[in-house]
């Protein structure tokens, strides 16, 4: 570890929340939780939080009953991501609550890389880079890295380095307590919630919720705080890659609607102006010197720049007809627990 990760010292306290939701990711669950408890910088605790899920409740508080510093604990909230990532943060004692997918390992620095950025009191929650890991072993020819996002993975376009964003991306991310306090919770009708369709953009609307409580916030991105995420073999086709950018639309419209079109749609508006169009001339080119898949990522770019484009119309459609309302929760700490005065 460097000298950079290891200057944070013991000053802040860091839970991890690890939402799970199917025993069909059993031995991906235990990867994920090792992955935490092996850090450079020890977690203050792990909280497993099982969305509705009796069996796998019961199978996970078994798993761990002997583990210190493990809790298992079913979604208090209705089914979905957000409900259960609030869960989650209501029950921790840590003055950092940082979350990782149920499919993800985190590298060993991690949780160090994390904890160094919050030395400035005004950092309200620090994201890292999420690698992905293909089931087939490598990334499908046609796969546009600018789209990575499509499966929950850093995509091509993101400075590198420590930067300032907008919003941080949820399967690995971090969040000072005290934000929570300020702006709530994760909204409820925004992301996934046990549906086949894939919906996110929860934690797009909670950083933007964030800096409109703290105008002073500093949101950021580390992309030496890494994480591997895995990519299964369903997502790896143009079918998935359509229904995910379709959704992102769908998702995008939420946004908009909960937080306003213009600080929900600015980073987008910049990724459609400048990367897409820089990917499309790429693909083009690597086409002409006769690189496999070049003119193939170049549609992929126009074909899920355009889907996400039409999933905005509709969504933005539906939620004016259905008068679609989001329901963000207050978020209290735990009753004696020790937490740090908001900065």
């Amino acid at each position: 570890m460097s000298a950079s990760a290891a200057s944070a010292g013991p000053s802040v306290r860091v839970s991890v929340v690890v939402c799970v939701y199917t025993e069909d990711r059993w031995e991906d669950i235990l990867a994920a939780v090792s992955s935490v408890r092996d850090q450079s910088r020890p977690a203050l605790e792990t909280l497993l939080v099982v969305d509705h899920n009796p069996v796998l409740l019961d199978r996970l508080t078994r798993q761990y009953k002997a583990f210190a510093g493990v809790r298992v604990l079913p979604n208090a909230g209705p089914r979905g991501l957000s409900a259960g990532r609030n869960t989650g943060i209501a029950a921790s004692r840590g003055e950092v609550v940082a979350f990782l997918d149920d499919d993800a390992v985190a590298e060993r620095d991690w949780l160090a890389r994390f904890a160094a950025a919050y030395d400035d009191p005004r950092v309200m929650a620090v994201g890292g880079r999420t690698e992905p890991v293909w089931a087939s072993g490598r990334r499908p020819h046609w796969f546009p890295d600018e789209f990575d996002w499509v499966v929950g993975c850093s995509y091509r376009g993101l400075p590198p380095g420590l930067i300032r964003v907008r919003n941080i991306l949820g399967g690995n991310a971090s969040f000072r307590r005290t934000a929570f306090g300020l702006a709530g919770g994760f909204a409820t009708g925004i992301g996934r919630d046990g549906a086949k369709r894939p919906l996110g953009g929860e934690e797009t609307e909670l950083c933007i919720r964030l800096t409109r409580a703290r105008p002073d916030a500093i949101l950021l991105v580390d992309d030496r705080a890494v994480v591997h995420h895995k990519v299964p073999e369903a997502r790896e086709h143009f079918a998935y890659f359509r229904t995910r950018t379709y959704a992102e639309g769908l998702s995008k419209a939420l946004v908009a609607r909960s937080v306003g079109a213009g600080k929900g749609l600015e980073s987008e508006r910049r990724y459609a102006a400048r990367v897409l169009p820089a990917g499309v001339v790429r693909g083009l080119r690597d086409q002409l010197l006769a690189r496999r898949g070049g003119a193939r990522r170049a549609g992929a770019i126009l074909a899920g720049a355009l889907t996400a484009a039409g999933g905005y119309v509709v969504g933005g459609v539906r939620a004016r007809r259905d008068g679609t309302t989001f329901s963000v929760v207050r978020i209290d700490p735990p009753a004696g627990a020790d937490r740090e005065a908001a900065p």
